[in-house]
């Protein structure tokens, strides 16, 4: 059996099509077909069969993969062990962190972690999709939700906790909610995901709401809304980071402090995909960032 071709294998399985794999190997499809059909006429068997979204693996296939996964991630190991002793602790790590918390909150942590590993390769992707880490080949995800993804390996961080607000300016002239329903009557400035209506959870003890809402400004920009918030344009409903600092200082002020809100979900977790090897990079930067999000919650619990 061709080792070559069973890790072509893995590569196929793993990325769900001929196409994705041949981008990642820089090989024709062509040429990744012909691999594949080799493999299949040397086992005796189909390993691969196409739906109508993507290729999955057949029986067959799936015990190869596995045998081909860890024959790949021993080479990677092997290949690690011999490099470090050259040129000590490198590699390249792709992390998808949220637009807010990623911005606001784990830049520092991502900047203090370049200083002390500097050989690291560090790729950074800000955005709030909720998508499979396959599409984007990342090896670390950092999102915000309630509970995390099936089939993913996942490691809570923090809790998170939106809260409304409004400028000191703002609440002399308006009055601020007292009710939930009060924010449907009201110029409301938050955040949004395209494609996604926008649904306000609240949490009071047993107690559970839920509230459509039409925002009057938006924005994945959250240094924007801290901003149009202080510039008395209307309630904020945004995690209560971002204006932690406002609140102390009396800047801003809060309403519905008896509820917990929650637009995108209650807890930060830290997703990665179960099959993927994680390099000493990959190893080195997760665990950077579970002590940074442990001293971070620890005075906010």
């Amino acid at each position: 059996m061709d080792a070559t071709a069973l890790l072509l294998l893995v590569d196929i399985v793993d990325s769900g099509g001929l196409s994705q794999a041949a981008r990642k190997r820089r090989m024709s499809r062509a040429n990744v077909s012909y691999h594949l059909s080799q493999l299949e006429k040397a086992v005796g068997l189909q390993l691969v069969r196409r739906t109508t979204r993507r290729i999955e693996a057949t029986e067959a296939g799936r015990k190869l993969c596995q045998h081909g996964r860890a024959i790949r991630d021993e080479l990677l190991a092997a290949q690690e062990s011999v490099a470090s002793l050259a040129e000590g602790l490198h590699g390249h790590v792709r992390l998808a962190v949220p637009t807010g918390f990623g911005q606001l909150v784990m830049s520092g942590w991502l900047i203090a972690f370049k200083r002390l590993h500097p050989s690291i390769t560090l790729e950074l992707v800000f955005d709030n999709r909720v998508d499979d880490l396959l599409r984007d080949e990342v090896d670390v995800a950092v999102r915000v939700m309630s509970e995390p993804p099936p089939g993913l390996v996942a490691r809570e961080l923090a809790p998170m906790r939106h809260i409304a607000c409004a400028s000191a300016g703002f609440a002399a002239r308006h009055p601020l909610p007292q009710r939930l329903e009060d924010l449907q009557h009201l110029p409301i400035v938050t955040s949004t995901v395209v494609g996604r209506e926008l649904r306000l959870a609240a949490y009071r003890g047993e107690e559970r709401r839920e509230l459509a809402l039409q925002p009057t400004l938006a924005s994945e920009n959250f240094q924007f809304l801290h901003e149009a918030i202080l510039a008395d344009l209307g309630v904020g409903l945004v995690p209560d980071y971002l204006v932690r600092a406002d609140v102390a200082a009396g800047r801003v002020v809060t309403a519905l402090d008896d509820w917990r809100l929650s637009l995108f979900g209650t807890r930060l977790f830290l997703l990665r995909m179960p099959d993927r090897y994680q390099t000493l990079a990959v190893r080195t930067l997760i665990d950077f960032v579970l002590d940074k999000a442990r001293d971070w919650a620890a005075p906010h619990a």
